[in-house]
């Protein structure tokens, strides 16, 4: 990424932040009377995530860490027995109130407090867990290059075309040729796995990484995603 768009990235993200507070800030008191009257536990939910690729020499991989912010949408002991693990669709673990706050992306909103402490940007890959990334790099090949030089994104390319999970909607451009993109390696009883919904957002990231290298190219991409993010949560595609 160059100078310029560095800066111009993170312009837009100060502004678009505290303009998108300014606007959801009516949601906020609705979101938590919502989630406090249906279930148990805090009303938002801090998570450790692994962020911009620091280095990967060797094979070790090292990652800024942040605490990224979310509205609690799922039981609180979700993990007790499994320990950390990917969503999954129709995951029994969200709560009835958490599955239309994923469906509209609300749950992500706290996460504009993210990019004013400059942990996160608006748009570029969504960031995983530490403790899981190193398992979906090991399973898809140069899947953490896609944060070389980005900060994680609230949304991002895979968010407005892909479903919350990773998954091609049906009847979509990319559900073509989806078949052939999954389960590269052709194991037994693998298919339809979650490294397959995985591979499907790499790809949407890169493709805009590679966007940035271009002031031009970069703004365009930058605009249509921020533009279309809210046709894409009132729509509810985000299952």
């Amino acid at each position: 990424m160059n100078s310029s768009v560095r800066i111009l990235k993170r312009t837009i993200d100060i502004a678009g932040a505290l303009a998108g507070l300014a606007l959801t800030a009516p949601l906020f008191p609705l979101v938590a009377a919502a989630i406090k009257l249906t279930s148990r536990g805090p009303l938002f939910y801090r998570q450790r995530r692994a962020g911009e690729l620091l280095s990967s020499h060797l094979g070790q991989l090292r990652f800024s860490e942040f605490d990224m912010f979310k509205f609690r949408t799922m039981r609180v002991d979700a993990e007790r027995a499994t320990g950390p693990v990917l969503a999954t669709a129709d995951d029994p673990r969200v709560t009835p109130v958490g599955r239309f706050l994923r469906r509209t992306r609300i749950d992500e909103l706290p996460q504009f407090l993210n990019i004013l402490r400059g942990e996160m940007s608006l748009v570029g890959p969504r960031p995983e867990r530490p403790e899981l990334l190193v398992n979906l790099a090991m399973a898809i090949p140069f899947f953490e290059e896609r944060m070389r030089g980005l900060r994680p994104g609230i949304t991002g390319l895979a968010q407005i075309h892909l479903t919350y999970s990773g998954r091609a909607p049906a009847h979509s451009e990319v559900a073509n040729c989806a078949a052939s993109l999954g389960n590269p390696y052709h194991i037994a009883g693998a298919e339809d796995s979650d490294a397959d919904g995985m591979r499907l957002k790499m790809l949407y990231d890169m493709a805009y990484a590679a966007a940035t290298e271009s002031f031009v190219s970069y703004l365009s991409t930058e605009l249509s995603v921020i533009l279309k993010t809210p046709l894409v949560m009132i729509a509810g595609l985000g299952t």
